[in-house]
């Protein structure tokens, strides 16, 4: 049996450190052993994002292994639609994914079924977290708390925390919002800010993206 081993870290930093590299070799090398398996290459993958297919080992991808042997399931792939997509490509070139850590092999029924559930659970973790950060975020901004930049028209209070309305930036904000009512472009905007000695938080001249910006976020809420 032929097979090809794919080691992976998640940064270019632990890459050039070296973090766990040779220790998932290690493991790949040890497997291939009890499974009198002919390791051809050990292909090491440092600091490629794990959401893309256009990592070594695809692209290198031949019909004569029999398997491919990762370190974690996770590394492959992180999206579900993708882990398919490359579960496809493997069955069609009579590939095995084999995953040293989980005990995982795709080269059975029960192996794809397994991976298949691991990588929804594992996507289904992320997106509940997302969904968390953005109720934890919208909580903040509902009581009035700073979240990320300070938007214009806002200033941060003395205690640090929270916001509250910027007295000279909302009465910039309220012309512009009077001069779009009026159905002045945003360019056209952007040019009377300037000619009434208008200028932005940072000092600068107004320009057609600064008056865009605002706009938009008047149009979001």
């Amino acid at each position: 049996m032929k097979t090809v081993g794919y080691v992976r870290v998640s940064t270019y930093k632990q890459a050039d450190r070296g973090v766990s590299l040779e220790a998932q070799a290690e493991k790949i090398r040890a497997m291939a052993v009890v499974h009198t398996a002919e390791l051809l290459d050990i292909i090491v993958d440092g600091g490629e994002s794990p959401k893309s297919l256009t990592v070594p080992v695809w692209r290198g991808c031949s019909p004569w292994w029999t398997q491919v042997r990762c370190r974690r399931s996770s590394s492959p792939s992180s999206i579900v639609k993708d882990l398919c997509t490359l579960l496809e490509r493997f069955e069609r070139r009579g590939v095995a994914l084999v995953s040293v850590a989980e005990s995982l092999d795709t080269g059975s029924a029960a192996g794809r079924l397994v991976l298949n559930i691991m990588t929804a659970v594992s996507q289904w973790e992320r997106e509940a977290i997302g969904e968390r950060t953005r109720d934890v975020m919208s909580h903040k901004q509902t009581n009035g708390e700073r979240v990320g930049n300070i938007q214009f028209g806002y200033r941060l209070c003395a205690d640090g925390k929270h916001v509250e309305p910027d007295a000279a930036e909302q009465a910039v904000l309220a012309e512009i919002r009077q001069m779009r009512q009026d159905g002045k472009t945003l360019r056209g905007i952007a040019a009377a800010l300037n000619g009434r000695a208008y200028r932005t938080r940072r000092g600068s001249a107004w320009r057609l993206e600064h008056v865009a910006r605002i706009v938009g976020k008047a149009r979001a809420r």
